[in-house]
């Protein structure tokens, strides 16, 4: 994936993010509760959710992706949920060349995780696919320790 396609899909997610002066739809309500409960979890590890969280609309054929700074010397776990129960996604994150960073993959249900420690501070990509299922919408939240 090249850096425009990158910038264009980023352009994308944060437009359909809603902002303070817009209220959230019930499958975004849905969706966020789901991955809530979903990533309290990694806190029985010592994780700490980070304020904040991304959603949207996402297709098989459009994934989702998201860029977040990290800092070496923590760990982060990804996770995601949508508002439909038959869903299936997979979680990959990427540097800020677009290589491919191994992450510990999870998936259970309509949540999936990646998780990792970084070598070096930085810009990330945190690309959602939709691996099986229909359009829906979905949310991914952080945390780290």
């Amino acid at each position: 994936m090249n850096r425009s396609s990158l910038l264009l899909i980023l352009y994308l997610i944060s437009w359909s993010t809603p902002g303070p002066a817009q209220s959230s739809t019930n499958e975004e309500v849905a969706a966020r509760s789901d991955v809530i409960d979903f990533a309290g979890a990694f806190q029985n590890d010592g994780f700490k959710i980070r304020d904040g969280n991304f959603s949207g609309k996402i297709t098989k054929e459009t994934p989702a992706i998201v860029a977040v700074n990290l800092y070496n010397g923590n760990a982060y776990w990804f996770t995601v949920s949508s508002s439909e129960k038959d869903n299936r996604f997979a979680v990959a994150v990427f540097d800020e060349k677009g290589s491919p960073i191994t992450t510990q993959p999870y998936q259970a249900e309509n949540r999936a995780a990646a998780g990792f420690a970084p070598e070096s501070s930085g810009l990330y990509y945190v690309k959602i696919a939709l691996q099986d299922g229909t359009p829906s919408t979905f949310c991914l939240i952080y945390s780290y320790k």
